[in-house]
């Protein structure tokens, strides 16, 4: 079995900073994204942790919005890290460290709220993840959890991305969250679902849960 970071061995550090500069359709599948996270963030007095946040570039939209004394982004690539760490290094309340959704390095009752923005898709044990996620998530605190649906055109538009040369992400989905996968597994892991929609034309599926 590969690790996270052998299955991401190929998505250059620094990669959604970069594509966003550079990919007109990137900038606006990635808009879209965070107008409709930005809908579901609340602004939070204490701190915020981001699984999976790759190079800081959504963990940057999520602090802006949820405003909040600390933000906490983790990842299991160490180059990604490096990246994040370098580049946002100038704002002293975001935070980024190698950490893994399975054993988060956290203390039960940590966080006001936690987001995990397509990265459920990309680890092998995502109940253990949402357990983990409740752990440090307090009492009466949200979540964001942002997967695909593994709808019939999320499977042709990804075909073809990968046709066209982004293969960056060839072979790093080990998880289908077809139908109300996700919905039944956050209720399975005690969350009260807030919000439950799809966006982007049916291809990506959104949760806010409370603790």
């Amino acid at each position: 079995m590969k690790t996270a970071e052998e299955l991401h061995e190929d998505v250059p550090p620094g990669w959604y900073f970069q594509s966003l500069q550079e990919d007109y359709l990137q900038r606006i599948w990635h808009r879209k994204r965070f107008r409709e996270v930005a809908l579901l963030a609340e602004p939070v007095g204490g701190k915020v942790l981001d699984v999976g946040c790759a190079d800081g570039v959504f963990t940057n939209i999520i602090f802006k919005k949820t405003k909040p004394e600390r933000i906490v982004g983790v990842d299991v690539v160490k180059s990604t890290i490096a990246w994040a760490k370098k580049h946002w290094r100038k704002n002293k309340k975001m935070e980024y460290r190698l950490g893994d959704v399975h054993d988060l390095p956290f203390k039960a009752n940590t966080f006001d709220a936690v987001f995990a923005l397509e990265v459920l898709e990309h680890i092998y044990n995502p109940q253990k993840a949402f357990g983990e996620i409740q752990r440090v998530l307090k009492k009466g605190g949200y979540a964001v959890f942002l997967v695909p649906s593994e709808s019939i055109l999320f499977k042709i538009v990804w075909f073809l991305w990968r046709f066209y040369g982004r293969m960056v992400w060839k072979d790093t989905h080990i998880q289908s969250f077809d139908n109300s996968k996700l919905s039944k597994m956050v209720r399975k892991a005690g969350f009260t679902i807030e919000e439950d929609k799809k966006t982007h034309l049916g291809m990506l599926h959104i949760i806010k849960v409370r603790n």
